[in-house]
C-alpha cells in the first residue's frame, strides 16, 4: 500500500479552498498552505483567485524584458500605470522587492520617499496591485465611486497591524480605474 505524503493528506484540493473560503470570512492569511497548490486547485474548482506571482522561484530580480514577458498583453497596463502614478501623482521611486521568492516571488514598490504606496505583483498574464490602507484611507476610498466588486473588496479587507490589505488583480484596463481612485486615497491620506 502506497503510503501519502503528509501535503497529500492534510491539503486535499477540496479542503484547501474550503480552508481559503472560512479563512477569508475571517479576515485572516492562510500560510500553512503550499500557495501554488492551493491556486491552481480553487481555479479549477470556480474559485475566484486566479493570480500566481510569474517568478515564484527565481531567485534574481526580474528584467523589464522579463515582466514583459510574463504579462503578455497586459505588459501595457502595468507600464500605463506606473506612467500614471508619475506623471500624475508625483510617485517615481521604485523597488523591487524578493521576499521568500520561492513562496511568493517578486514584487515591485511605488514608494514616496520611504512610504510604500502601492505593490505590483506581475503575474501571467496580469498583475496583482496591492495596497495597505489606513483605517481613515479605508473609509475615504469605500466612500467612492467604485464598482461593487471593489466594494466587497474593501468591505473585507483583512486587518493587520500596517493597515488593512487591499489586493485588486488587473487583466484589462478597465480594471485600472478603480485602482486610481484608490491609489489617490492612499497618496492623500
Amino acid at each position: 500500500m502506497k503510503r501519502k505524503s503528509e501535503d497529500e493528506t492534510q491539503y486535499s484540493p477540496i479542503r484547501i479552498c474550503e480552508d481559503l473560503r472560512r479563512i477569508n470570512l475571517r479576515r485572516r492569511i492562510i500560510t500553512a498552505v503550499p500557495s501554488r497548490l492551493a491556486l491552481k486547485s480553487c481555479r479549477k474548482m470556480g474559485g475566484h483567485m486566479d493570480y500566481t506571482n510569474a517568478f515564484l522561484g527565481k531567485t534574481d530580480e526580474p528584467t523589464e524584458a522579463d515582466v514583459a514577458a510574463a504579462l503578455g498583453s497586459t505588459a501595457k497596463l502595468w507600464n500605463g500605470f506606473i506612467q500614471w502614478m508619475a506623471e500624475k501623482q508625483g510617485i517615481t521611486a521604485q523597488e523591487w522587492k524578493g521576499i521568500v521568492v520561492r513562496k511568493y516571488g517578486w514584487s515591485m514598490r511605488l514608494k514616496q520617499k520611504a512610504r510604500n504606496i502601492v505593490y505590483l505583483g506581475p503575474g501571467k498574464g496580469c498583475f496583482m496591485v496591492s495596497f495597505v490602507l489606513s483605517d481613515k484611507a479605508l473609509a475615504q476610498a469605500k466612500r467612492e465611486d467604485l464598482p461593487q466588486a471593489v466594494q466587497d473588496v474593501l468591505s473585507n479587507a483583512p486587518r493587520y497591524p500596517e493597515g488593512n490589505g487591499v489586493r485588486l488583480i488587473v487583466h484589462r484596463a478597465a480594471d485600472l480605474d478603480p485602482i486610481r481612485k484608490i491609489a489617490a486615497v492612499k497618496i492623500a491620506s
